[in-house]
């Protein structure tokens, strides 16, 4: 009878490291890979390339439109700032010494009119207290007084109207004589030689001139007749 079965004694030590060959790629197989990942890029690939460098290129293109629109308005924007910042300050000086001369002339005139009004009353009186003067009513007994009343009522008006004069100058033309003025169409002597020519004036010289050569002549001849 046999023995029991020994798996140990069928063993091929071979054909394990075989089926382990058979299972591993050789090397010059996995080497091959390099030269298919280096190829050059097909027709399609380069087209697709160009158009998404044209789209790049369009949104740059865009993008500068974009920031030269908003540069043009910041440059507005700054213009108009500036304008409204010297504008301001023009017009506040401006404003700031037209409010002062304004207010200056303001308080002359009213000053002015002030004094106007008060010698407008003080001619008013002047006036009114000599026109209540009533010579014919005069008798001899009251005349030394009633004419010394009305010398002092003169007087005063007399006064105030020479201070009304001095301060108003629309007053110190009253009573003045008007100059004649001059007649139009008469040329002066300075116009005539100005509109005469250098010939025209050589003859008026002459003429004006030969009284006077004519009798120095004479002297010089009576000289020479002496000797």
């Amino acid at each position: 009878m046999s023995s029991e079965y020994d798996p140990s004694e069928f063993v091929d030590d071979d054909f394990p490291a075989g089926r382990k060959s058979s299972s591993t790629p050789a090397t010059p197989f996995a080497a091959g890979a390099g030269p298919a990942a280096s190829r050059a890029p097909s027709r399609e690939e380069v087209e697709s390339k160009v158009l998404d460098m044209q789209q790049k290129l369009a949104e740059l293109k865009r993008e500068q439109q974009d920031l030269e629109r908003e540069r043009a308005t910041l440059e507005e924007l700054r213009r108009r700032q500036s304008e409204f910042t010297t504008g301001r300050t023009e017009m506040i000086q401006s404003l700031t010494r037209g409010i002062a001369l304004l207010q200056e002339a303001e308080f002359n005139l009213r000053r002015e009119a002030e004094q106007m009004s008060k010698s407008l009353v003080g001619l008013r009186e002047g006036l009114e207290k000599i026109q209540s003067i009533h010579d014919e009513t005069w008798t001899a007994a009251n005349l030394e007084v009633e004419l010394t009343r009305a010398l002092t009522a003169v007087e005063n008006a007399r006064m105030e109207w020479n201070s009304a004069r001095l301060k108003f100058t629309v007053l110190a033309g009253e009573g003045a004589t008007p100059q004649p003025a001059a007649q139009p169409g008469t040329p002066s002597f300075a116009d005539v030689l100005q509109q005469r020519s250098y010939a025209e004036l050589c003859k008026l010289g002459l003429a004006l001139t030969w009284p006077v050569l004519i009798a120095g002549l004479a002297i010089f001849f009576a000289l020479l007749i002496r000797k």
